[in-house]
């Protein structure tokens, strides 16, 4: 479990990042806490974890990033996470896109003031995911998006001959698979959050829709 006292030097140990990079995400934090007193982006309750709830929890996905990934698409974004953290962590990646979906207006115009101020070129997207043509990435992520069943349908636009699909759920995660189990085949990985004790983290490289059934 992680302890409740969890901030940047841990965050720094866990994720082995440099004190440059610590350093700017500092500088998002400042950004997220300005943001949200006005405009309740994420919780106040949240915010007094936020190196763990928020940074680390994005981060622990760095580790299952394919190395030859070239793009990454993160669904309903909210605030950034995990999406915004993992372009700002693969932004020395040469030629690397990180595209983030969000719906709410004012939500997107934090993504934009917080990917200058980590240096991301990140394209943010203001639109429904339901409205997304269809156009294949590396990697698409989620946290907090919709239930599993819903978010693979989804997240079917975004599909290539290799792409992996990583996921951050919380404690519901066992019934929200048994629900998809019934509409989708698919080989589903489960690993330990490392900042949750109740979460899981969902890889999936492979999945469609059964026969005769609908999301």
């Amino acid at each position: 479990m992680t302890s409740p006292s969890f901030g940047p030097a841990e965050f720094q140990r866990s994720a082995n990042v440099s004190r440059e990079t610590l350093d700017r995400l500092k500088l998002f934090v400042t950004l997220l806490e300005d943001w949200s007193a006005r405009h309740n982006l994420v919780s106040a309750a949240s915010l007094q974890q936020v190196w763990n709830r928020h940074i680390w929890d994005s981060a622990q996905l760095f580790d299952l990033i394919p190395s030859d990934a070239a793009s990454l698409v993160d669904l309903g974004s909210g605030a950034g996470f995990p999406g915004l953290i993992l372009g700002f962590l693969l932004r020395e990646r040469p030629g690397f896109r990180t595209v983030l979906y969000e719906a709410t207006r004012k939500k997107c115009a934090f993504l934009a003031a917080a990917a200058e101020r980590l240096g991301v070129a990140a394209e943010i997207r203001n639109s429904r995911i339901e409205a997304a043509r269809p156009e294949p990435f590396d990697v698409v992520t989620a946290r907090a998006c919709a239930p599993l069943s819903r978010l693979l349908l989804y997240a079917q636009a975004f599909q290539g001959p290799h792409t992996v699909n990583l996921f951050l759920k919380g404690q519901s995660v066992g019934a929200e698979l048994t629900e998809a189990h019934k509409i989708w085949n698919m080989q589903a990985k489960e690993r330990a959050s490392r900042s949750d004790p109740s979460g899981k983290v969902l890889t999936i490289e492979r999945f469609e829709p059964k026969a005769g059934r609908r999301a």
